[in-house]
């Protein structure tokens, strides 16, 4: 396919590449600044420019990965004389109604880019939306060529697997930084320490639900220990809040669990395709 990136954020390097590696051609790259504009289009062969007005009128699609705050303003400005070009977005949290083309499409690529660190992209879920059948043909076509596995997920259902992501990625890993400032303030203790207790917690999770795997003074609510771990961040109120907030959260669903069943529930929904809570969302791989 002849592709037209909008963007050259972590996203839009990323997936630039993977398109590039499955030898769709990118026709050209647009970004606000030279140097991200330059830097990808030379990555990918391709021409670039920092003007939106001297963006190419056509091609199969224009894949727009900007800031959501910049989406729809962006947008605008690309239909103007591309009406009837087809506009994808690659934005999880924004909904298909953004973009003012007849022909539009969101491509969400569920992963957590940053633009030095190159990912497998055949093991990244995708999911696609389009205004029309053909279109929605199109891009599940064209994630195909990307991913192993390809979902068409409607906007509203979408905005919920963006929040999903958000606990299971950013508030994570912002977990992984407060607990690095921890030990770098009380003995220098190198984070790497931690990685294998990260790698199998999460290892766990290909065999168990969450709920399942959990383990702590939380979860079977010691009081002793964690009454001393209170203490101990005295001095840090607010981490102390987060510290109540996340173990109450903690017991509260172990009790929830044990009392409804919740666990084999949760490892039943898991086990399907993240299309199963609406019939407007059919998996394809």
């Amino acid at each position: 396919m002849k592709i037209v990136l909008i963007g050259a954020g972590n996203l839009a390097t990323n997936l630039g590449k993977a398109l590039h590696r499955a030898h769709h051609e990118i026709v050209q790259v647009y970004s606000r600044t030279e140097a991200s504009a330059s830097a990808l289009a030379e990555t990918l062969a391709c021409p670039h420019t920092t003007r939106l007005t001297d963006v190419v009128r056509s091609a199969d699609v224009f894949i727009i990965s900007v800031k959501d705050t910049a989406l729809p303003s962006v947008a605008a400005a690309l239909h103007e004389g591309r009406e009837g070009q087809f506009f994808v977005h690659t934005a999880g949290s924004m909904p298909l109604a953004v973009l003012p083309s007849a022909r539009c499409g969101v491509f969400y690529p569920m992963q957590t880019f940053s633009k030095n660190k190159e990912v497998d992209f055949s093991v990244i879920p995708c999911f696609v939306e389009a205004s029309n059948e053909e279109d929605e043909a199109t891009l599940r076509s064209l994630g195909k060529t990307l991913s192993d596995s390809v979902y068409t997920l409607d906007s509203e259902n979408r905005k919920y697997l963006h929040l999903s992501a958000v606990f299971c990625c950013n508030f994570a890993n912002h977990c992984y930084a407060l607990g690095a400032q921890l030990l770098q303030a009380h003995g220098g203790i190198p984070f790497s320490v931690m990685l294998p207790l990260i790698g199998e917690t999460a290892h766990k999770l290909y065999s168990m639900t969450p709920v399942e795997a959990q383990t702590g003074p939380a979860v079977r609510w010691d009081e002793n220990v964690m009454e001393k771990q209170r203490q101990l961040l005295a001095a840090m109120p607010h981490l102390q809040q987060i510290y109540e907030l996340m173990s109450q959260s903690i017991h509260e669903l172990a009790v929830e669990g044990e009392t409804s069943g919740f666990s084999s529930q949760f490892s039943s929904s898991s086990s399907s395709s993240p299309s199963s809570p609406s019939s407007q969302s059919n998996p394809s791989g």
